[in-house]
């Protein structure tokens, strides 16, 4: 089969299956089980290099944290508040890494950098 076909598929479905809700799940992750998540399965076989899940969470967290600045309406809007400086979003003071590996306090780490 095509290398350019096999590589969209494998793009598409992998990416679409894993970062359906990777916004839920992929901060919560150790490193032993991000590490389990088989990626290079993929690239082997479409002998190309596809964006590693990082990335992809990376990007989909930005975006995700973006659309809810965005929206007044949204019930987590409230949790994104700029310091007085205006540049940098306040932390949210977290007593567990549970709770520091969730979304919120992620996507705002992900936004001040």
């Amino acid at each position: 089969m095509d290398t350019r076909i096999l590589c969209n598929f494998y793009r598409c479905t992998r990416e679409s299956i894993l970062t359906g809700c990777i916004t839920a799940w992929y901060g919560s992750c150790t490193a032993l089980n991000r590490k389990a998540l088989v990626v290079k399965t993929a690239q082997n076989i479409t002998r190309t290099e596809l964006p590693s899940m990082e990335d992809l969470y990376s990007q989909r967290l930005r975006k995700k944290s973006l659309r809810i600045i965005k929206d007044p309406h949204h019930p987590s809007h409230k949790l994104f508040c700029l310091l007085p400086s205006g540049r940098r979003y306040r932390s949210i003071w977290t007593k567990t890494t549970r709770l520091r590996d969730s979304f919120i306090p992620q996507a705002i780490r992900l936004l001040n950098t």
